[in-house]
């Protein structure tokens, strides 16, 4: 068995669609290995989770609806026939399952097939008439609770308006109505195009994602490719040619090669090229892959290290029946660093004196968990790489650290301890809770802090399980100062469990299942689960707590709390918080960019609650204007343009380059929120003046685990 801890029906009668000129998707039908990976799974769920979930009647019924859910999250797709339909078999799920009998969820897959295709049909239609900008009416941005409708001229009134508001978005941003109505032709017959390649281990992946977090939150079903995708994002390396891929227009296109990588070192392609083949080997034949999923071009790019794959190419600026050229690559490993741990500094004023912020920038806890068990010497980790980039920061002699975990979702339990143990040294970091109540408390083993200087932890909402635990950690021992929001909230233990091998199946068919099998507690006794993390220093947030974290989970484990560990916290930070405080709002008071961003956090605040737009456009103008006048002041000195105004358009319906430096713009825009952190971290190292030891005279012994 495979382990590693991680956070962190009878088929329906479609009565025929007035608008169906467009050939129906295909009808799906369940494989035998599912129907048996699902009942593996169940037996698994219901005796090892950390809170075993019968599979009865009311999981059944939980089950549909989230799957139902998951297909049409905004309710415009099925009729309230259909769900009338689905409701006789909503407590049959478990007996399905039972029986290895999947014909259930596929029958509601295909109805959805067949209503995306009645949909995106009647869409077009629409694009063939003009519509009335004058009329007073909203569109609905928010209906995830709104019933189905109840009648076919009731969904056609609802995607009238949902084409009208898409047809508005591409009018306000200056589109013409020839090129507007091109563009949505396009997006929704690319619609039509996706439906017809769904399969059969889509219908399967999305039923068993609606099955496992109907038991828990964090609970999740992986398929084969799925399987492949978390090692790939926890180990930070794959093997293949080194470019980063994106559908545009039914070619598989090269949106970025990573340098070092096969495909950038062969100088023989370059971004925008097309991949329109594939071929194995120095003389395997060519597939042609033009209309192809881009999940299954990248599965056949994708090789063993050393071997050789051949791509026909269709050049970037070339025109459809140019000539290509077939270039041959020699896979390689290929590190995804933009994934890893990353540092800067910053020269920030606190006081009389600039001081030299160090920022590490960490978006994941990862760990070669493969590499590890192999005992080989430099294996990739979370808490080696930031360890690395402490001993630079510290020849740079920075002043204070700041530890930027915000949207890290988590990874490696064994990487939230090592990274908490390069600022504390050794001692208690974390404790868990298994099913049966008992508790282990896990301990860091670094001799020595390898930084023992002013330091802070920058989370957000996005901040889940591992950030939280390193977080909690800091602020548990008094150690650093927590800035930013409350944290997700989830406060449980995942272990991977391979199907195939629990079975000992040699042949990869079943998949596997990341299950909830304890929760984890705070050294001070309470629990991150549902709370999240305090920051000790708030900063404001995007985040709406009702859609986004554990508080958004109905099935969510409640808050709960233990006997604290046996730790000695060093409180350096505790003393020093009022002033930090004190200092931090009399800074953000008069700070233009920082009540900038607190007036735009209250507008989306507001149209979130709204919950609508409007569809009459001298009202949505006005609206513009408002937004134009009030950035006009932002827009003087500011070293890049604003990337804030709505072009209407989908990522892949923009050229190549305008999408490219547009993601570039955003990622150069000025970060207000770190901007502040790195402040307050400023602050902490001038307050704290010369009682920390040094940590530029700290041993460097710790190289991480």
């Amino acid at each position: 068995m495979r382990i590693s801890y991680v956070f962190l029906g009878a088929f329906l009668a479609i009565a025929p669609s007035t608008y169906a000129d467009v050939a129906s998707p295909p009808v799906l039908e369940p494989l035998k290995q599912q129907a048996q990976a699902a009942q593996l799974s169940a037996k698994f769920l219901t005796r090892y989770s950390y809170k075993p979930v019968p599979l009865d009647d009311a999981l059944s019924a939980k089950i549909m609806d989230s799957f139902i859910d998951s297909l049409d999250p905004d309710r415009g797709l099925f009729l309230q026939a259909d769900i009338d339909s689905f409701k006789p078999d909503r407590n049959e799920i478990d007996d399905a399952i039972k029986r290895k009998d999947l014909k259930i969820p596929f029958a509601i897959f295909n109805v959805y097939g067949k209503r995306v295709v009645d949909r995106m049909t009647y869409a077009r239609q629409l694009l063939k008439q003009d519509f009335d900008f004058t009329a007073q009416e909203d569109y609905s941005l928010s209906r995830e609770k709104a019933p189905w409708p109840r009648s076919e001229a009731e969904s056609n009134e609802l995607w009238r308006k949902r084409v009208k508001s898409d047809w508005l978005r591409l009018r306000l941003s200056g589109k013409a109505d020839a090129a507007i109505r091109e563009t949505l032709d396009k997006r929704y017959a690319n619609a039509l195009e996706r439906a017809s390649k769904y399969k059969s281990d889509d219908v399967f992946q999305s039923f068993m994602n609606a099955y496992t977090t109907s038991v828990d939150p964090h609970t999740d079903y992986f398929g084969a490719r799925a399987s492949a995708d978390f090692d790939i994002a926890m180990k930070l390396s794959l093997v293949g040619i080194g470019a980063v891929l994106q559908e545009r227009d039914d070619y598989t296109t090269i949106r970025e090669l990573v340098p070092g990588g096969p495909a950038q070192l062969s100088g023989k392609l370059s971004v925008g090229d097309r991949i329109t083949g594939v071929g194995q080997g120095h003389d395997g034949p060519i597939k042609e892959v033009v209309g192809t999923r881009i999940d299954e071009v990248v599965q056949l790019i994708r090789g063993k290290k050393g071997s050789v794959v051949r791509l026909d190419v269709l050049p970037a600026d070339a025109g459809a029946d140019a000539a290509h050229r077939v270039v041959t690559l020699v896979r390689d490993k290929i590190s995804l660093e933009k994934q890893a741990a990353q540092k800067t500094v910053l020269s920030v004023k606190a006081g009389d004196a600039t001081r030299k912020i160090g920022v590490i920038t960490l978006p994941a806890f990862y760990e070669d968990f493969e590499a590890r068990r192999k005992r080989e010497k430099d294996y990739r980790s979370a808490s080696r790489d930031v360890a690395k980039l402490l001993e630079e920061l510290k020849q740079e002699q920075v002043d204070s650290v700041l530890v930027d975990v915000r949207n890290n979702g988590g990874g490696s339990l064994d990487q939230a301890i090592a990274l908490t143990g390069l600022f504390i040294g050794s001692g208690p970091v974390v404790q868990q809770r298994s099913g049966d109540g008992k508790v282990i408390v896990t301990s860091s083993e670094f001799p020595e802090p390898l930084w023992s200087g002013p330091v802070g932890v920058l989370i957000n909402r996005g901040s889940a399980s591992a950030s939280e635990i390193f977080a909690a950690a800091i602020q548990d021992y008094g150690r650093g100062v927590v800035i930013g929001e409350p944290s997700f909230g989830k406060g449980t233990v995942q272990t991977v469990v391979d199907l195939d091998q629990m079975v000992r199946n040699s042949k990869p068919e079943f998949g596997e299942l990341k299950v909830t099998i304890a929760q984890f507690f705070r050294i001070n006794g309470g629990t991150t689960q549902l709370h999240g993390v305090t920051p000790d220093i708030a900063l404001p947030g995007l985040s709406d707590p009702t859609r986004f974290g554990e508080t958004s989970y109905d099935n969510a484990l409640p808050w709960s709390e233990i006997k604290p560990a046996d730790y000695a916290p060093a409180n350096t930070i505790t003393a020093l918080l009022p002033a930090l405080q004190v200092r931090h709002e009399a800074r953000v008071a008069s700070d233009p960019d920082f009540q900038r961003l607190l007036e735009d956090i209250a507008d989306i605040k507001a149209q979130r609650e709204k919950g609508a737009v409007s569809l009459n456009e001298a009202e949505r103008r006005k609206e513009m204007k408002d937004r134009e006048n009030r950035l006009k002041a932002r827009a003087q000195g500011s070293d890049g343009e604003d990337t804030g105004e709505d072009d209407g358009l989908n990522a892949d319906e923009r050229s190549l380059s305008a999408d490219i430096a547009m993601e570039k713009a955003r990622k150069n825009a000025k970060d207000v929120l770190l901007a502040e952190a790195t402040a307050i971290l400023a602050d902490e190292a001038d307050l704290q003046g010369g009682e920390l030891k040094a940590a530029t005279q700290q041993p460097a012994s710790a190289n991480g685990k």
